[in-house]
């Protein structure tokens, strides 16, 4: 399983990378363009917002399976460690919950989208919704695997407030 989500993982680092690089050219041309010959390419910015869209939401389902998210839990580390692991499981649900809200809400703006089409391009605007979709059955699938790591007790979970040591950190201490 690990194998599946670590190739899925590489694959939209690999998306992320090429929309980078069509936004960093199409707004570069656009602007050499603009500077040497008065004009433009129009699609040029819509294109870059569409990417740039889909970038972040790519990014943040990443950052959610790989716990890089800014978080606060000084309150956390301070509670024992039953508490501490009854917060993460009421964090979790709530996160769920708001995702689920989060997919109804991106799932009615995608249907109502694909009639809409956007200015320049004329793509329909539930490709742009759709990164709603991806953002929220990414996440939700990360937080139900860490969720379910959680109640099995595993130490591959991830539950705030807890301090993992590194062999480095080890060696250091003694």
């Amino acid at each position: 399983m690990n194998n599946i989500i670590n190739k899925f993982e590489r694959f939209i680092e690999y998306m992320m990378a090429l929309a980078l690089a069509v936004m960093f050219s199409a707004v570069f041309i656009n602007v050499v363009l603009r500077y040497l010959f008065g004009s433009g390419i129009a699609a040029s910015e819509e294109l870059s917002r569409l990417l740039f869209v889909w970038l972040i939401f790519m990014g943040a389902t990443l950052a959610v399976g790989r716990n890089s998210h800014i978080g606060f839990d000084l309150v956390q580390r301070k509670l024992p460690k039953k508490l501490r692991l009854i917060c993460a499981i009421i964090s979790h649900s709530l996160m769920l919950y708001a995702l689920y809200l989060f997919l109804e809400g991106s799932w009615k703006q995608y249907n109502i989208g694909w009639n809409i089409n956007s200015t320049v391009m004329k793509y329909p605007l539930a490709f742009m919704y759709s990164t709603g979709l991806f953002a929220s059955i990414g996440m939700g699938f990360y937080i139900i695997r860490n969720l379910i790591l959680i109640i099995l007790k595993s130490e591959n979970s991830h539950i705030p407030g807890n301090t993992k040591i590194s062999p480095e950190q080890l060696k250091e201490n003694n």
